[in-house]
């Protein structure tokens, strides 16, 4: 079976973007269905690899063409652009935040070039790109730009939590106003899309409400009404499985016994919360992470981007204790949009 080529960023060096990557390489499971190959500065992967004993070889490469694919070594697109004495674990600087970013933005034009069949992120920290001059507001903005796509939407995958968003990184202010019936019906259909590039067989998409009780026929807001109901209508006039407007909170609870085969969340935290409840697990005793898991896709670009859906966990950057579970399943996601992208 060919084994798709994954272009996997390194993230925010002064994160554990370094870490999960490497780890992720050692998994038997990313080694049997990809050929992986990490892009950054080698010299950042040789750096956290030495640090944490981490038992795997550093194989600088500066083109696709020249990568090995043998398990043990990770291939690296050698950007040679981090210098190690202007970053440092856990914090903010222009130095890591510009590294970051160029990894992503190689990435994507090795993808449009063909050079990869996929692409994963690692994760970056926000403020650090902007520092460094780059004014976006995360990965999904970066994709959107240099791929100069219009339409493209978040979808979050965990198991049977499937949520995609309306809006993403603005205030709650303008996630209201941005709340509208064209919109809604362009993500449903994104939704839907990525539902079918997953494998997946339950098509049934529910809606959520934006206001409480989905607004209680105006009593609580009037989104509900006026741009919600008539988005599920149209969304249903094209043969879409449609359900909603859904009061939130019935609305996730139903969705994690699988009932749903995807959501349609409203804004950001209206989606991500749910979502992170189910694939994150904390350990009070630890007071760390026991498993990050969840995977965050892009619809709608003409590359295929997966990402890890936590941040730069910059508290424990450099100690080792970072999860790849996310990375992981990120990878495993790509794999699976490379194979059945017609």
């Amino acid at each position: 079976m060919h084994k798709p080529i994954i272009g996997i960023t390194m993230g925010d060096p002064a994160s554990i973007g370094p870490e999960i990557a490497l780890k992720a390489l050692l998994d038997a499971r990313v080694q049997a269905i990809c050929n992986p190959i990490l892009v950054g500065d080698a010299q950042v992967f040789r750096q956290i690899a030495d640090l944490l004993q981490i038992p795997i070889r550093i194989h600088a490469v500066s083109q696709v063409s020249d990568a090995k694919f043998i398990a043990g070594e990770a291939d690296v697109l050698d950007l040679k652009n981090t210098d190690l004495s202007k970053v440092n674990f856990g914090e903010i600087s222009a130095e890591a935040g510009n590294a970051s970013f160029e990894a992503v933005t190689k990435v994507i034009d090795l993808a449009l070039n063909g050079e990869v069949d996929a692409t994963v992120t690692g994760p970056i920290n926000k403020k650090s790109v902007n520092e460094a001059g780059h004014h976006f507001a995360g990965h999904t903005e970066i994709y959107a730009h240099y791929t100069q796509t219009k339409k493209y939407a978040m979808l979050l995958v965990e198991e049977n939590m499937k949520v995609i968003h309306v809006s993403t990184h603005v205030s709650l202010r303008q996630a209201c106003d941005l709340v509208r019936k064209d919109r809604i019906v362009e993500v449903t259909e994104l939704l839907h899309q990525g539902l079918v590039s997953l494998g997946e067989t339950n098509l049934k998409i529910g809606v959520a409400g934006l206001n409480p009780h989905a607004g209680d026929s105006g009593l609580f807001g009037t989104e509900d009404d006026a741009e919600i109901v008539p988005a599920v209508e149209e969304a249903r006039n094209r043969g879409y499985d449609v359900e909603g407007p859904v009061p939130a909170d019935t609305l996730f609870s139903k969705a994690a016994t699988g009932y749903y085969g995807g959501i349609v969340a409203m804004y950001h935290d209206q989606g991500h919360i749910p979502f992170k409840l189910t694939g994150f697990k904390w350990n009070a005793e630890k007071k760390q992470m026991d498993s990050v898991k969840g995977v965050n896709i892009t619809m709608g670009l003409p590359i295929i981007r997966t990402s890890v859906d936590h941040g730069t966990a910059f508290e424990i950057a450099g100690k080792g204790v970072a999860s790849p579970d996310a990375m992981v399943l990120a990878i495993e996601s790509a794999v699976q949009l490379a194979q059945n992208k017609t």
